[in-house]
């Protein structure tokens, strides 16, 4: 089966980093995939892509050396078995509140005897390849997404759960669960010591923690604490920022 570059890296001991699109752009998904990421990430929650752009955004990003990611839109079994039948390579669930919620994505996301995935990968075989059935389940990479009060309070019996790759750690709803309005960086102390809980957690659980950074500063300060998977914000962010960046630069040479 076509390897997983996510796990390569985790394997070569190193962070994986993702690109992030909440466009519903298969060019923009394909772009992304050559930037060096490890893994791009459809966001099919706060994102603007439904069933149909998905299948043609991982379609893209099937061409780039990047591994296809897909945040679903919540814990519904039938549409993380559509989205693995597509191609994914990796799941991220939202609103992972306890240990049967993370139960229940690690079944719909896994071939028996481990799950209940019923078998149809039509498009995932032609992706992963003929072996598909055989290695899926690990190769696949489920992560868990700690963001609510009920979350963080279960967290440690979250990280427990067999065939659970790991956490990702959603800081704004994180930080609204907690009494704190969301920032481009968490500020107050509660926020930072739930992150770091969970960061402990997980790595004490043997698992891996992922996290949302709000930037270059943020995705930099999470590597160096230790984090094993960081995306560094949304293609959306980054594309308006820079092109700002280029009309203020442009403007101001009218000037000079």
């Amino acid at each position: 089966m076509r390897p997983n570059k996510v796990i390569e890296a985790w394997q070569a001991g190193e962070t994986a980093f993702a690109a992030w699109t909440n466009t519903e752009s298969s060019y923009i998904a394909e772009v992304l995939g050559h930037t060096g990421a490890d893994a791009v990430v459809i966001d099919m929650q706060h994102g603007m892509a439904d069933m149909h752009s998905a299948l043609s955004m991982l379609q893209a990003i099937s061409a780039t050396p990047a591994s296809p990611f897909v945040r679903v839109p919540g814990l519904d079994p039938r549409l993380i078995m559509k989205l693995l039948d597509y191609g994914s390579y990796g799941l991220i669930c939202p609103l992972v509140d306890n240990a049967e919620q993370a139960e229940a994505f690690v079944v719909a996301s896994s071939y028996p005897p481990r799950g209940g995935r019923s078998y149809g990968p039509v498009r995932g075989l032609l992706y992963g390849g003929p072996d598909y059935l055989d290695a899926a389940d690990r190769t696949i990479v489920r992560l868990a997404m700690i963001e609510t009060r009920a979350g963080l309070d279960n967290m440690e019996a979250i990280c427990q759960v067999d065939g659970l790759e790991g956490i990702f750690i959603g800081p704004s709803d994180l930080s609204l669960s907690l009494g704190s309005k969301p920032r481009p960086e968490p500020a107050e102390d509660q926020v930072e010591e739930a992150i770091a809980r969970c960061l402990d957690a997980a790595h004490k659980a043997g698992k891996k923690a992922g996290i949302f950074c709000f930037g270059v500063e943020g995705a930099q300060r999470r590597t160096a604490q230790g984090f094993d998977f960081v995306v560094p914000h949304s293609d959306s962010f980054h594309m308006a920022k820079a092109y700002r960046a280029a009309l203020e630069a442009a403007r101001a040479s009218k000037k000079n």
